[in-house]
C-alpha cells in the first residue's frame, strides 16, 4: 500500500512539475526567436557593414576574398585600386565581404563566412585604415 501511495505523490509531482518545464521551453524558444528577429533588423538597417574577424587566419581570409570576388567585382581591392592600401589580407577581405554583403541586401547570414564574418553597425569608415566602405561602390 505505502509503495502505491509513493507512486502517486509522484506522479502528482510530476504533473505540478510539468508546466514550469513547459513554460520554461516556451520562454527559451522566445527568447531565441527574439534574438534572431533582432539581429535580422539590426543587420538590414542602413548604417550596417560587414567585416572580417580580426583573429581570422590568412588561409580562411583568402578563401573568403576568392568567394565573395568571383560573386562580385573587387577591383577596388587590386593594385592600383582604391582600396588597395593598406595592403592586407585582413583589409582585403573586409572590404571584399563587405561588398558581397551590401551587394546581397544586407541579410545576416551574407556576413557569415563560416564563423569569420562580423556584423558592425559603427561606421567602419571612421578608422582611418577601413576608409573603403563608404565609397559609392560599397553602398547599394
Amino acid at each position: 500500500m505505502a509503495n502505491k501511495s509513493f507512486r502517486r505523490v509522484f506522479k502528482r509531482q510530476a504533473r505540478s512539475n510539468m508546466p514550469k518545464v513547459h513554460i520554461s521551453l516556451c520562454f527559451v524558444i522566445f527568447l531565441c526567436l527574439s534574438l534572431q528577429n533582432f539581429m535580422r533588423v539590426n543587420s538590414q538597417s542602413q548604417g550596417s557593414w560587414c567585416i572580417a574577424n580580426a583573429l581570422t587566419d590568412n588561409e580562411t581570409l583568402l578563401k573568403n576574398i576568392n568567394f565573395a570576388c568571383s560573386q562580385i567585382d573587387c577591383g577596388i581591392i587590386l593594385e592600383g585600386g582604391s582600396c588597395y592600401d593598406p595592403n592586407t589580407p585582413l583589409n582585403h577581405a573586409s572590404v571584399a565581404m563587405n561588398l558581397y554583403y551590401q551587394a546581397q541586401g544586407r541579410h545576416y547570414w551574407n556576413c557569415q563566412f563560416d564563423g569569420s564574418g562580423l556584423i558592425t553597425v559603427i561606421d567602419p569608415s571612421e578608422f582611418a585604415s577601413l576608409h573603403c566602405y563608404v565609397t559609392p561602390l560599397c553602398q547599394s
